[in-house]
Order: C-alpha cells, then structure tokens, then sequence
C-alpha cells in the first residue's frame, strides 16, 4: 500500500478530462432516491426526439467535443414503454457515433442483454455503486427498487463479462460510514481483478441541491482528500480516481484532492445534468488552478487506451480518429503519448 501509495506522489503532473456533452432522452425515474436533482417522475416529462438530438450535435461538431454522455432516468424493466426507451437509448449512440462522436451510456440498470446490444455502439458504459451497505434501502433508497447493491454489483460484473470498459464510483455521505467505504471499494477492486475492465472511480461528494426531495447536509468537502488516499491504497493502480471539479469549490481543495492521488476531473460539459445547482468550471478555467502547483490538464477519450482491442472494428476506427486530434492537441505536454 506504501508503496502505491508513493507512486501517485512522484508520478507526472498530468490530470485528464474529457471534453464531453450530455444528452438526457429523459428525466423520469421510477426511482425516488432522497438526494436526487435530476428525476422526474414517470411520464411527466417529454423524452428527447432524434431530431432535436441531431440539432444539438451538429452544433458541437466544431467545438473540440469528443465523448457524449447518454445519461438517463430509468424505465421500470417490467413498463410497457421499457422497449421503445432501449431503443431511443440505442438510437441516440447511433446518432452520436454517425456525426463523429464518441458514446458513453450511463443509463442505471440495465439488462445482460442490453449491455451487450449498447456495447456495438459505445466505447464504454458507467454504473455508480453509490455504496453497497444495505442498511440505505431504509433511508435515502427506501424508495429505490434499482439501488439493491446485489443488483448494482451484478450489472458491474456482466460488464466485465461483455468486456466494455466501465466507469463506476461512490456517493459519498448519503449515511455511510468508513467501513461502508472500504467494503464498496474492496468489492470494486476485487471485480475488477477478475475481468480487468473498471477505468475509472468516481468519488462523488454529495452536494445539497434545489430539486432534491429530503433536505440532506453534504458531505463535508475537507475530508474528501482523505477519502481519495484512503480509496488510492485500496484500489488498483491502473484504476484512475476521478472527482468531479465543479463539486469541489475551493482550488486549494482541489489541488489537495489531487495530490491525495485523484488523476482525473471526468467529463466537462456546459451543465452537470446531476447536480444542476453547481455549473461546470472551463477547462482552462481550471487549467489556470491547476497550474498553481505545476499540475497540466489535458483532455483524453472516454475509452482508455488498454481497452482498444475490446472494441468493434467500426469503434477502433473512431477511436483512432479521436486519438490523433488528441496527440496533435497534447503535443506540448511530454507524457501524451504514455497518456493516449
């Protein structure tokens, strides 16, 4: 663990982002986690039409935009309406992928089958465990059919059997404890030494917003380096630790959080669709903080380098073309090509 430790603290400089947009075809939910900003509930909202998907995209064409982030509200998998939402889920990857992006579907639970119809059209999926304790299905899930850890665990392993690179992550003060913590991130760990495909942990601190149904405290931001190093000597090395920016508001905390062994900032887009209340920072924006203790941001692709081969012969094609224009973009930086 030291010694793992220690390989963070020497290691390059380098912190990576991809430059993302999110596309929600909708916001209804059959979930009711207390702490939520994004659902609504089941048919009062409209889904999103390809067309104005397409309208949206072809304005990002020109912006530098690799990765598209198809997150949305969950379908009851027993509704009459679950097949024509896959498909909209489906179409919206196709869509993504014909205009030159790259798809990234966190879409909460979804079926074997499923994952491995969307793994033709994306180059990599995400699930968060949020935490596995079950004592939460009395409190914050209590109204939360999805949010069973056995049934979370489940989708991360069948997407280590369909090999799709895979981002997961914690919620971080939703009513865990510290042993909560370990036990979700040894369980992660211990997956991701049997099938090799978990990228990226996201450790997310819960932040109070407006649309929320139960007023919660957040999670206090101070502790949150010390959950990063605690997380950095649990799991692997090659798993990136990933913090959302835009949750972490004070840049000496930022840097703190960095130098506890986060390596990655995750996807920077116009709005954080999950936390609406706290607006993403630009990238240089954050270049600038970054800079004050002699950290480079640099973007990278939503599938990282180790996962090509597990791509389809069209998603290689893509993600080769991606990948130039990044090396081009990065060439100043001196670790790019050890990056990409």
């Amino acid at each position: 663990m030291d010694t793992n430790r220690k390989s963070f603290k020497t290691s390059s400089k380098i912190v990576t982002y991809s430059p993302a947009h999110t596309i929600v075809p909708t916001y209804e939910c059959f979930n009711q986690c207390s702490y939520c900003n994004f659902r609504t509930d089941p048919g009062k909202s409209d889904w999103l039409s390809l067309d104005t998907a397409k309208e949206q995209l072809l304005q990002l064409q020109s912006q530098g935009i690799c990765e598209i982030l198809i997150l949305s509200g969950e379908v009851h998998p027993n509704s009459s309406r679950r097949q024509a939402w896959f498909k909209l889920i489906y179409d919206l990857c196709e869509l993504a992928l014909s205009l030159g992006f790259l798809p990234h579907t966190n879409a909460g639970i979804l079926s074997f089958k499923e994952m491995k119809q969307l793994k033709a059209v994306n180059v990599s999926m995400g699930l968060m465990v949020e935490q596995i304790t079950p004592k939460l299905l009395q409190t914050v899930h209590q109204h939360a059919p999805s949010k069973v850890p056995e049934v979370r665990l489940q989708q991360l392993k069948w997407a280590g059997e369909l090999q799709i690179p895979f981002t997961t992550g914690l919620l971080l003060g939703i009513g865990e404890t510290i042993a909560d913590w370990r036990e979700t991130l040894e369980v992660i760990a211990q997956v991701h030494q049997r099938y090799g495909h978990i990228q990226e942990v996201i450790l997310q601190p819960h932040s109070p917003g407006t649309l929320q149904a139960m007023a919660l405290p957040g999670f206090d931001l101070q502790e949150l380096p010390k959950v990063i190093a605690f997380a950095r000597e649990i799991l692997p090395p090659e798993i990136a630790i990933q913090i959302p920016p835009n949750l972490v508001v004070y840049p000496n905390l930022l840097l703190a959080c960095l130098e506890a062994g986060a390596r990655d900032l995750g996807g920077i887009g116009i709005k954080d669709e999950v936390n609406p209340d706290y607006p993403h920072l630009h990238s240089q924006h954050l270049s600038d903080i970054l800079a004050l203790d002699s950290w480079q941001l640099v973007p990278r692709l939503p599938v990282y380098p180790q996962y090509y081969t597990w791509l389809s012969g069209e998603l290689q094609a893509k993600y080769q073309t991606w990948r130039d224009r990044i090396l081009k973009a990065n060439k100043e930086a001196s670790q790019s090509h050890a990056i990409l």
